[in-house]
């Protein structure tokens, strides 16, 4: 009996000293370790910490395009804004996101942002019965008659020759075209940029909304504006800062 009561006050002696352990100084709380970042599923902590940089910081106002634009939602079905997403646009500021395109997301995480982009933004009924122009399209532009497409939609606002108009700036300036790729003009003279009130397809001309193929040829149109080397030239010199070159 006497051994089974020192046991059993042995036992309690262990369980006390063990239930110190979790408060011994220098251990880490249970809330202070550290979250595996392939483990981390949260919307919008994910979308703030990869997207909101150059989306904006409620998807919209960033130096690319708004993706709180239920326009652009309804015509970016999943698998091209995944797409997107995991591999980039090479020749943009896009860069490629998976782990397997050497970004830091796994494809779950990407898969959050893409169901949360949509959930968050999206209106399904945006369009009224509407058929928006394809987002995109097999059908090479044609320069020339997008020159003509040009000015009998675009000029009103960004001037005759694009360099900029009474209401809004160049769309033809060297470096904005370098940075910039056909997929997304095309997108931004679809859905338009409502926060600068830039309209979409429909707007250009009231009543005479653009075709595809009318999309595909001002995109063309603007491509054949680029310059092999936008931007200032830069001189090089062996002679120090500051001094006449």
């Amino acid at each position: 009996m006497n051994l089974c009561r020192r046991i059993s006050g042995a036992l309690a002696l262990l369980a006390l000293v063990c239930s110190g352990c979790s408060s011994s100084p220098g251990r880490p709380m249970a809330d202070a370790i550290p979250i595996d970042p392939d483990d981390i599923s949260n919307f919008e902590f994910l979308y703030a910490h990869n997207c909101a940089g150059c989306h904006g910081p409620n998807g919209k106002g960033g130096a690319s395009i708004a993706l709180a634009n239920p326009l652009y939602l309804a015509i970016a079905d999943d698998s091209t804004m995944r797409r997107v997403t995991t591999i980039g646009v090479a020749g943009t500021l896009m860069p490629a996101f998976a782990k397997s395109a050497g970004g830091m997301l796994t494809d779950k995480q990407i898969d959050v942002i893409v169901r949360g982009i949509r959930e968050q933004w999206s209106k399904p009924d945006v369009l009224h019965g509407e058929y928006a122009p394809l987002y995109s399209t097999p059908n090479v532009g044609d320069a020339s008659r997008g020159s003509q497409v040009f000015g009998a939609y675009c000029s009103s606002c960004h001037g005759p020759q694009g360099s900029g108009g009474p209401k809004a700036g160049s769309i033809v300036d060297p470096s904005y075209l370098a940075l910039v790729s056909d997929q997304a003009l095309r997108t931004t003279v679809i859905v338009g940029i409502p926060e600068l009130g830039a309209p979409d397809w429909r707007g250009n001309v009231p009543g005479k909304p653009m075709s595809s193929q009318e999309i595909s040829d001002v995109v063309a149109w603007l491509a054949s504006q680029r310059t092999a080397f936008p931007g200032q030239p830069y001189f090089h010199s062996d002679k120090p800062p500051g001094e006449p070159q």
